[in-house]
This record gives structure tokens, C-alpha cells and sequence, in this order.
């Protein structure tokens, strides 16, 4: 009873604390509301000054593109609407052919609708995402996205990674004002620590030159520039293991499903009407060999007995076809902001967080649209060291949906997946099912984290310590005995154990508090029209 009582009395005060924190984001938000509202007399950049420099095709350029994947079409096609002329160079302008980046989350609809590329994801066989259930020892779990309080179309969406890029690439080249050419950058052009442009080989062979006030790198999860800018550190916890399966029907419709095996998870979700894709999450050290047939034998032998007896048969089927299985390395690299003037990095060039949620698309359309206020204001970019030092307001405004995302995808992944042994482990695991599982506030204040549409990264924190009250008072109920108190004290350890690394890692100021950080405040470099 006593114990009872200490766990109800400690939800109390989270509740208390959930309550306080509402009321502070209330008046945060209204401050931040009048100072956007303080901003709003800067003119749109319709109008240029015509100081832009000669690129090598002859033309002027004011933002030089490196990629057109998801960051880089999305932001060619806001910039070039904002009346930006816009080079974008891309290595290969055919339909990519990927097995990730296929998922897009409800909070990342919303930035594709802010951004006006909404349709992009119409007549694609696109579906809908309306949660996810999670599947463990013999019994699911359903877990709708919190989505009454908006539109009908306001969902999550699935489809063909490529479909999709596609549709953004022609998009953006639909704009006069934006240019789409295939060629390979060989090199960032620099000259006295100022990024002036980039060296590019065209489909052809043609050695060019193109310049630009801001060069902005785009070029993905494989950037081959980022170490020009800054010295990464990338991490691959696991390896995601891809294919199709056709006309299967998951138990749960627009609903991805997550499955809990040993060693990992298999998630299932629809691409297209006739199509699932699946992708079997393997920790890095233990990968097979798919070429030689490793790779299907464990399928079989290790994950299939697992699956759900309603998509057994599909997944045998589709690994007996032998041609459609695939790999892609999960890669981890925090956002290490390394200002220099000329150039920015953004999207996977820039910050990576495993794909076990897949938020990696909503991140990259939250940048697009912060960098995209930042510099409407601006009517000339020439002025590099300005703008470069401006430009640091964006690491700090992106902070609360990237760092939410990052540290979301590496702690479910980190806790969900079954390839570790240690027992407080397990007992996360069994704590973030149960925490799901009560429904309500909880599972539903969860899932609006999980989803991009809550991007608080202190209401994160405080559900990771109700999670945490939750796992320990299931191991101290009913009578707290000496060793359920030792094994409790462990489990809150672990558990801060892979938490507070992570936050460490984003920033705890720029997280929790951006107000008091001076780039947060500073003003844009606008400079009149003569």
C-alpha cells in the first residue's frame, strides 16, 4: 500500500509538472508569436538587387543547390518561389531506387502542406498512415496518431521514395527561376575561408564552375562534401535488410507494423496498393552476406518462426524471390553546426538519427521551412560574413522538432529492439509497451511526439521520466523488497544512462533554453535597395 501510494503520489506531480510547463509554453509561445509579428515589416525577397554573380552557364545565381533529394527539391521550389534564382546540380536526375525514406509522419504532411508541396505526394499510389501497432509475444498493440484536431487529409503518408522525389524535382523545375542540372560537385571553391561557389563535372564531362553568394549541401547520407565543412562523427548501429512483398494484407490498414523479434524488429508498412515493403532491422556486427545466400538463410531460419502467423507466407515468398533483397546502413551523426560563410549543410548531409521512426524526411522539411523565414527578409546574400553569422539563428530554431526526432528514434530503437541482454533493458522495453499501452494522455501524448506533431523537446523529457516512474513501480509492486529497490535504482540508471548522452550530444541550452542563447535574437543583415 505504502509503495501505491509513493507511485501515485509521483504521477501526481508529473502531472503537476505537465501542467506547469503547458502554462510556460503558453506564454513562450505568445512571445514568440510577437516577435515573428516584429519581423513581418521586411518585404519578401521578390526583387533582386542584381549583384549576383556569373555562374558557368552563363546565368546568375543566388543559391547553388548540392542535391535534389527530399531537402534539396523541397527548398529549391520555396526559394525559387520566394523569387530566388536557384542552380540546383544533382549526380543522378533518374528515379531513385531507395528502401528507406518512404515513411513520412504527420508532422512532416504539415511542412509539406506550409511548404505548398502537399500535391507532391497525390497520384503516386501514396497511403495513408494513420499510426502504428506493435506486435510481441503473440498479442498487438494499436497506436492511432493524435490527429482529431485536424483536417481529414492531415495523416501520415507512405510510398515509393522515389515517386516522390521525383514529383519535388519536377516541381521545383517547373519555377523560370529555377535551373536542374545533373552533374557530380567535385568540390566546394573557396577563397580566404569563404565558400564562393562549387567546381562540378557535367553528364557530358564538362568541367564547370558555378558561383554563388550561398552554396547550400544537399547531397545526402553519402555527402562527400560535409568533411570539406566539418569533421562528422557517424556512428551505424544497425543495418536495415529491405524488400517487397506483394499483394499482402497487413492486420491493421494505414497502419505501420512494428514487430518485436530477437534480435531486433521487423517493421511492415504499404508502399503503394499492392505493395508492402518490408524492413528487418539487424544489428551491424552480425549482417550476412546477402550475395551468397546468408542473407536469406537467416531470414528463414532466425526472423520468419517470429513473424505473425497472418504474414508468414508473403515474407517466405517474397525471400524465395531471391532478387529484391537489399541493404542500407542506419547511420547516426549528430548535428555538429560548423558556421562558414558562403555555405550551409542541411538535411542527411548534415544530421542523421536511425530510421526506426521515420522522421528523417520530417526533419529535413522543418529545416526547409525555418531556413526559408530566415532569409525571406533578405533582399542581397552577397555579404558572406553577415549572413554567415545570421545564419547561426538557424541551428537554435531547428533545435525543437530535429533534436525531438533524433533522440525519439535512437532511444525506441535503443529500447524496443531485443539485441541487447542486459535485463533493464528488457525492462524499458516492457515499460514503453506497457506506457503505451494505458492509452489516453499518455500513449496519445507519446505518439504526438512519435509523429512530429509535438516537437517540445521538454515535454519528450517528461514523459521519459513517467515512463521511467511507470517501469519502476511495475518492478516494486506488490511489496518494494530490497532487491526490487536494487533492481529499480538500476533501471533508473540505464535508462539516464542512454538519455541524458543523447541530449548532452544536441545541446542542452539550444534544447531547453533557446531564449537565453544571444543568436536566438539577432536580426537579419537587410540592407536597402539603392
Amino acid at each position: 500500500m505504502a509503495c501505491q501510494c509513493i507511485v501515485g503520489g509521483l504521477i501526481a506531480f508529473l502531472l503537476v509538472l505537465l501542467f506547469l510547463y503547458n502554462y510556460i509554453f503558453t506564454l513562450v509561445k505568445g512571445f514568440n508569436k510577437a516577435r515573428t509579428s516584429l519581423s513581418m515589416h521586411f518585404p519578401k525577397c521578390t526583387n533582386k538587387t542584381g549583384n549576383a554573380k556569373v555562374v558557368g552557364n552563363g546565368s546568375t545565381t543566388d543559391v547553388i543547390i548540392v542535391g535534389a533529394g527530399v531537402a534539396g527539391s523541397a527548398l529549391a521550389y520555396t526559394l525559387g518561389k520566394d523569387g530566388r534564382r536557384v542552380q540546383v546540380v544533382e549526380r543522378d536526375l533518374n528515379e531513385p531506387n531507395r528502401i528507406v525514406g518512404e515513411a513520412l509522419i504527420p508532422g512532416g504532411y504539415l511542412k509539406l502542406i506550409e511548404l505548398g508541396l502537399q500535391d507532391c505526394a497525390d497520384k503516386i499510389d501514396a497511403q495513408r498512415l494513420f499510426g502504428f501497432v506493435m506486435y510481441k509475444d503473440g498479442k498487438y498493440v494499436k497506436l492511432p496518431y493524435p490527429l482529431k484536431i485536424f483536417d481529414s487529409d492531415v495523416s501520415g503518408r507512405s510510398f515509393h521514395n522515389g515517386r516522390f522525389v521525383q514529383k519535388m524535382r519536377n516541381k521545383a523545375a517547373s519555377l523560370p527561376n529555377v535551373s536542374l542540372e545533373q552533374g557530380t560537385v567535385t568540390s566546394l571553391l573557396e577563397e580566404n575561408g569563404t565558400i564562393k561557389g562549387v567546381h562540378y563535372k557535367t553528364k557530358s564531362g564538362q568541367q564547370l564552375t558555378a558561383f554563388a553568394p550561398l552554396t547550400i549541401v544537399c547531397d545526402g547520407c553519402f555527402s562527400n562534401l560535409r568533411r570539406s565543412l566539418f569533421n562528422p562523427k557517424v556512428d551505424i548501429p544497425s543495418h536495415s535488410v529491405g524488400f517487397i512483398m506483394e499483394n499482402c494484407d497487413l492486420p491493421y490498414a494505414n497502419y505501420g507494423h512494428y514487430i518485436v523479434v530477437n534480435p531486433s524488429v521487423v517493421l511492415f508498412y504499404s508502399i503503394s496498393s499492392t505493395e508492402v515493403r518490408c524492413l528487418v532491422d539487424v544489428p551491424s556486427q552480425k549482417l550476412p552476406s546477402v550475395c551468397n545466400g546468408e542473407m536469406a538463410h537467416y531470414l528463414k531460419t532466425v526472423v520468419a518462426p517470429q513473424i505473425p502467423q497472418e504474414l508468414y507466407a508473403a515474407f517466405i515468398s517474397a525471400i524465395d524471390k531471391g532478387n529484391n533483397i537489399r541493404t542500407m546502413p542506419n547511420r547516426v551523426m549528430a548535428a555538429a553546426p560548423h558556421p562558414t560563410p558562403g555555405a550551409l549543410l542541411m538535411g542527411d548531409a548534415f544530421n542523421m538519427r536511425h530510421s526506426f521512426t521515420g522522421g528523417g524526411m520530417t526533419v529535413a522539411l522543418s529545416d526547409v521551412v525555418v531556413l526559408r523565414d530566415l532569409l525571406r527578409p533578405l533582399h542581397d546574400l552577397s555579404d558572406s560574413s553577415a549572413l554567415c553569422k545570421y545564419l547561426e539563428t538557424f541551428f537554435i530554431l531547428r533545435k525543437p522538432m530535429a533534436s525531438t526526432i533524433n533522440i525519439l528514434a535512437h532511444v525506441m530503437h535503443r529500447v524496443i529492439s531485443n539485441s541487447s541482454s542486459d535485463p533493464e533493458i528488457d525492462g524499458m522495453r516492457q515499460a514503453c509497451l506497457g506506457y503505451l499501452s494505458l492509452g489516453g494522455r499518455f500513449s496519445n501524448g507519446l505518439m504526438a511526439l512519435l509523429s512530429g506533431l509535438n516537437s517540445r523537446p521538454l515535454s519528450l523529457l517528461l514523459h521519459f521520466l513517467a515512463i521511467s516512474i511507470y517501469g519502476v513501480g511495475r518492478l516494486l509492486l506488490p511489496f518494494p523488497s530490497p532487491k526490487r529497490m536494487w533492481t529499480g535504482a538500476r533501471f533508473i540508471w540505464v535508462a539516464s544512462g542512454i538519455l541524458f548522452p543523447l541530449i548532452k550530444s544536441e545541446g542542452v541550452r539550444p534544447m531547453f533554453f533557446p531564449l537565453t542563447m544571444p543568436a536566438y535574437y539577432r536580426a537579419s543583415p537587410v540592407k536597402n535597395k539603392e
